[in-house]
């Protein structure tokens, strides 16, 4: 099993990281942190496998505990999971040699997808030779992505998923996240089932409106 520490200070995102691991036997949570400090010291005398971590946390972030673990000489590996989505951010992280990167908030199968990705990492280079295929896969620059329904347009999808994410906890109408995407309600609509039926999004009907009552959409609670 691949020893896995938490590095996260909202206890509502470390408790969902904790069950999704829970989820696959490939995984053990041996420690979890709520802050870069006091994670680094345990790994500075400790060994792990995996780090899921945050950025922005009190005390020490989790860029400053990931360049200090790369000057100690601490190869770890790191499943981001943040709300830090800025460029530079981003860049840094990448260069330090992150396995994955997730923008909270993330749907199940997101994170599922990152173990998985972990996994094969791992499997790949388990062996003394690694074939041209399985360097194909460690190398390739993104995941394959999943494919959507005909008449549906992945840039379009990444809009709307953008536009769920701004809203507040309670929902929106498919009028308001239409007018944040700057697409029609008839297109809005479409994609918005789409993202019902893939359970990254769901609904729920507006009795308080004082009159008809009408649909809200809104990403999954944690």
């Amino acid at each position: 099993m691949y020893q896995t520490v938490i590095v996260e200070d909202d206890p509502t995102i470390s408790l969902l990281h904790r069950t999704f691991l829970a989820r696959d036997n490939r995984f053990a949570l041996v420690r979890a942190f709520s802050n870069g400090h006091e994670a680094l010291e345990w790994l500075l005398h400790h060994t792990a496998d995996l780090i899921i971590l945050d950025v922005y946390m009190p005390r020490m972030t989790g860029l400053e505990l990931l360049r200090t673990l790369r000057m100690e000489g601490i190869g770890i590996d790191v499943i981001m999971v943040t709300a830090a989505n800025d460029s530079k951010t981003v860049d840094a992280l990448l260069k330090l040699g992150v396995t994955d990167y997730l923008v909270k908030p993330f749907a199940a199968s997101r994170f599922q997808q990152a173990l998985d990705t972990f996994c094969q990492h791992r499997e790949a280079v388990s062996h003394d030779n690694v074939s041209q295929q399985e360097l194909d896969t460690l190398f390739s620059s993104a995941a394959p992505a999943a494919s959507i329904p005909k008449g549906l347009q992945t840039r379009t999808l990444d809009r709307i998923r953008a536009c769920l994410r701004q809203i507040p906890q309670a929902g929106a109408t498919c009028e308001t996240i239409a007018d944040c995407s700057g697409f029609s309600t008839v297109t809005v609509r479409r994609y918005l089932t789409y993202l019902v039926s893939q359970g990254e999004a769901v609904t729920q009907v507006n009795y308080d409106t004082g009159g008809r009552p009408c649909m809200l959409y809104r990403l999954p609670l944690p």
